[in-house]
């Protein structure tokens, strides 16, 4: 346990828990194991910069990351843009804190057994309580003319990228690769075009198995009327049995008082 301070009159001081980052060789390819410290309880007020000017006491500090909680890490691109992409931590978090040697790590494990260190200073305030939320709230403001500079460009680029594309669809569109494929973009084939023999066959196969296909659906729907035609005459030459049956029965009865 690391105890810090954030300021000189503060009377109580925060504890930061710190261990070797071990993990296994390849696992964790942005965090190397023997070169970097996990660094727990971290609180949010506390960025990146803190962190580094603390620990370069130890050594020289590589990079600093923090995330919201433990996990395998990978080499995180630098965002481009002011506005978009940037995600907002809450609540205690965790870091990683990369050294150039392995020997700074030793280092700073053995720094708990010193008294509280100041993070805060007069050079490099570190804002919190009220301040820190009046600071967000400015940074939150957006500048519309920067961030009009930036969609501009951004489209510019988009609009750069989608014509290179309809370029090359253009270019590739109607030839024909080694095994006789045609590859057929949004736009459709071009008209005049002639078909390669490959071609002319997938065609030949495809109207062949409709025509199948049709006359098999009409040959079950024939076969359907039938059934319904013999039945509703089995049932007609039925009804006139039982009509002549129930006459005769009818001619037979005779008047038995006795």
């Amino acid at each position: 346990a690391l105890a810090v301070k954030f300021a000189e009159r503060q009377r109580s001081h925060h504890c930061l828990l710190v261990k070797e980052h071990q993990v296994r060789e390849g696992a964790d390819t942005a965090h190397p194991p023997r070169r970097t410290l996990f660094v727990l309880n971290v609180p949010p007020y506390c960025g990146p910069d803190s962190l580094s000017r603390l620990f370069s006491r130890c050594g020289h500090v590589q990079s600093v990351d923090i995330c919201d909680k433990p996990g395998p890490g990978e080499k995180k691109d630098k965002l481009a843009s002011k506005f978009f992409g940037h995600k907002t931590l809450k609540g205690f978090q965790v870091a990683y804190v990369v050294f150039r040697k392995p020997a700074a790590v030793q280092a700073a494990k053995a720094l708990s057994q010193e008294g509280p260190l100041l993070i805060s200073t007069e050079s490099h305030p570190v804002k919190t309580g009220i301040s820190k939320w009046i600071a967000s709230y400015e940074a939150s403001i957006v500048d519309p003319k920067e961030l009009k500079a930036e969609v501009d460009a951004y489209m510019q680029d988009y609009d750069k990228k989608v014509a290179e594309e309809e370029a090359k669809a253009a270019m590739e569109e109607g030839v024909p690769d080694e095994e006789g494929w045609v590859k057929v973009t949004r736009k459709g084939r071009k008209p005049g075009l002639p078909r390669t023999e490959a071609a002319n066959l997938r065609v030949l196969e495809k109207e062949k198995q409709k025509r199948a296909r049709k006359e098999l659906l009409n040959f079950y729907a024939w076969q359907h009327r039938e059934t319904k035609r013999e039945h509703i005459a089995q049932l007609r030459k039925k009804f006139e049995e039982d009509k002549q049956r129930i006459a005769l029965m009818r001619a037979q009865r005779k008047f038995r008082p006795y």
